[in-house]
């Protein structure tokens, strides 16, 4: 499949959030002198565009030891986000390797529920099967039917197994059935959905916990990857779904969804410079092929606003 669609439709997903940064920055480049007074609203309005404290220090730094020798431009500003944005995304641009031996390499998705995470787990079963890779689907939510009937529909579409248990039942012996499965079918890959309820935090941990000792006496390297599906269109909340569920999953990676649409699309480099997990994809759109990894240097740009070289 060609790239140039793909990067279509990111640059189109990202175009709200870098009309947001211009819009912040407006009015910023009337004055003649780039003073300190210019250099902590151009640091205030990279914050207000979900750019994170820590790269928009870094930003107003680089702009205060530039020489800028026709004065302060805003394309000349774009240009020096784009490059410290690509900074902070490029060492955690990294796809998910299926390297486990032996097969299945178990992957746990986790996440509050409305964040995208079934049709994720779908969207990543599909990139995987492109990839050549078997793919079993585990419905490991099982205390929302809703979920499990999704994730049945997605599968079929797809065109991938899945095994399943009755609602309310114990998603660990979902979990357990999967890894039998995927061991004697010798099935590259195991996605597990599970339960996103996040407002009982211990329940949740209790039960990720029993999923781990399951896969621990089936195989001792099992999960994998714990991998978060944030959706971008909460902003900053997204920051505290990662701290909480560190703690909660001890996640491995990130997937974020919904940066289509959102003028918050800047919080990917926040998470990214706060949290420095690797993130595995971004997903841009409703459709089967709009979750993929990511080249940094295009995502810096588009943020940026700026067009491709």
């Amino acid at each position: 499949m060609s790239d140039a669609p793909w990067l279509e439709r990111v640059r189109a997903g990202f175009r709200k959030t870098s009309e947001r940064l211009g819009d912040n920055l407006t009015g910023l480049f009337t004055k003649a002198a780039l003073d300190s007074e210019t250099l902590d609203e151009i640091e205030e309005a990279l914050i207000a565009s979900d750019l994170g404290p820590a790269t928009a220090a870094t930003i107003r730094a680089r702009l205060a030891a530039e020489r800028f020798e026709r004065g302060l431009t805003e394309h000349a500003v774009r240009e020096i986000v784009a490059q410290e944005l690509e900074k902070v995304l490029a060492p955690v641009a990294v796809p998910l390797e299926i390297s486990a031996f032996p097969r299945p390499q178990v992957i746990l998705v986790v996440g509050v529920n409305g964040s995208g995470k079934t049709t994720t787990i779908a969207k990543l079963g599909h990139l995987l099967l492109e990839q050549d890779y078997g793919v079993l689907l585990a419905a490991g939510d099982t205390f929302r039917a809703a979920a499990i009937e999704q994730l049945r529909i997605w599968a079929d579409r797809i065109g991938v197994p899945l095994i399943s248990g009755p609602e309310g039942g114990d998603s660990s012996a979902v979990v357990f059935d999967g890894v039998k499965k995927a061991t004697a079918e010798g099935i590259d890959t195991l996605i597990v959905d599970t339960a996103g309820r996040l407002q009982n935090k211990k329940g949740l941990m209790d039960e990720l916990a029993k999923i781990r000792r399951v896969l621990g006496r089936l195989n001792p390297a099992a999960p994998h990857d714990v991998v978060l599906v944030l959706d971008a269109t909460t902003g900053q909340n997204a920051l505290s779904q990662i701290e909480v569920f560190q703690e909660v999953a001890g996640v491995t990676g990130l997937v974020m969804t919904k940066l289509d649409g959102t003028a918050r699309g800047g919080v990917l480099v926040a998470a990214a410079e706060k949290f420095k997990l690797p993130i595995h994809a971004i997903g841009v759109g409703e459709g089967i092929n709009d979750l993929r990894p990511f080249d940094a240097r295009e995502i810096a740009r588009a943020i940026a606003g700026l067009e491709r070289e």
